[in-house]
Order: C-alpha cells, then structure tokens, then sequence
C-alpha cells in the first residue's frame, strides 16, 4: 500500500465533464447531477483500507444532506486487471455490502482520474451550483477513528458553500492509497 496525500485543487476551476457507467447500470456525467446544488466527487475504490475505514461516514453526509441539494458521486478508477477486488463486479457487491445511498461509477479508461488529477482514494473534490471547485480535501481529521474526530472538514467545507460563504479554513489533503494506474 502506498500512502499519498492529494493534489492541492485549483480553487474555482470548471469541473470536467465525463460519461462512466454506475454499478445500477445507468450513464453519468455531470448533466446527470444539474439539479444539484453541491457535486461531491469521490475518487474511491473497494479495496483501501482508507476508503473502507471513511465509506460509513460518506453514507451518512449523503444522508445528512441530501434534502439540501448536495449529491456525492463514487469513482473507482483503479486498474482491476492487476487490482481485481476493484472490479466492476466487486464494486457492486461493495455498494450494496456497504449500504452506499450515492452512485457509484466505474472509470475503466482512467481518463477522468487523470483529467481531474486524482492520486489518492479517498480524494475529494467539492462543486458548487456553478460547478466550480471550491474545495479539495481531506473528509476529517482522523480516518481511523471516528469517534475521535474532532475537524469535519468535508461536512465544514459543504455548509458553508450552502450558506454562500467562503471557506476560510485551511484545505488539508486528503490522504490514501495510490490510484493504481494501469502500465
């Protein structure tokens, strides 16, 4: 396993348009999201003990703040030749195992990992009305144990986009296994 921290976003920029295909069999892009307010993408896969560890609590944001207009996107982009527990197969069984309430889609090709510049699962990237990046980073302050959380700053970060603030607190990364990029 090896551990990366994410690329610090560019703040404001347009997010990137894709078409992946989710595990209930539907198409995606970001027209599929437009009546959202907030777009939370996830780049996750269902083999990261990081991802494993944090995945409850994206469920229960989605949750916390789907009545609010704020949708969460799951992207698995590894290479499942060489990573097969990240199969499309095995994201099904991942999502339903793991209650997951948002879509969950499969970048076979890599290409949008790459156009958005993720390296990491988790790695999170949030999107206001505008579909304009306003933060990237970490979900909170102890992936391990939740109980001892002590900055949400993913759940920060969203609240104040809803109350059309800036985010004034620090963007730490956020931190995972490497995307496993296809040779």
């Amino acid at each position: 396993m090896v551990l990366l921290h994410s690329n610090p976003g560019e703040i404001g920029s347009s997010a990137i348009d894709f078409e992946l295909k989710g595990v209930d069999g539907k198409t995606y892009s970001l027209d599929t999201f437009a009546s959202s307010n907030i777009l939370v993408l996830i780049f996750m896969c269902n083999h990261c003990p990081y991802v494993k560890a944090v995945v409850e609590r994206f469920v229960k944001l989605q949750s916390h703040f789907r009545d609010r207009s704020v949708q969460f996107v799951g992207i698995s982009s590894n290479d499942v030749e060489s990573y097969p527990e990240d199969s499309f197969e095995n994201m099904k069984n991942f999502s339903k195992e793991r209650n997951l309430n948002f879509p969950y889609l499969i970048d076979e090709y890599q290409s949008t990992a790459k156009n958005y510049d993720a390296v990491c699962t988790p790695d999170i990237y949030v999107y206001d009305i505008n579909r304009l990046l306003r933060y990237r980073g970490r979900l909170d302050d102890n992936w391990k144990e939740e109980d001892k959380v002590k900055s949400r700053d993913l759940e920060s970060a969203i609240e104040s986009i809803l109350n059309n603030n800036e985010i004034t607190f620090e963007q730490i990364p956020s931190m995972g296994c490497s995307i496993k990029w296809k040779k």
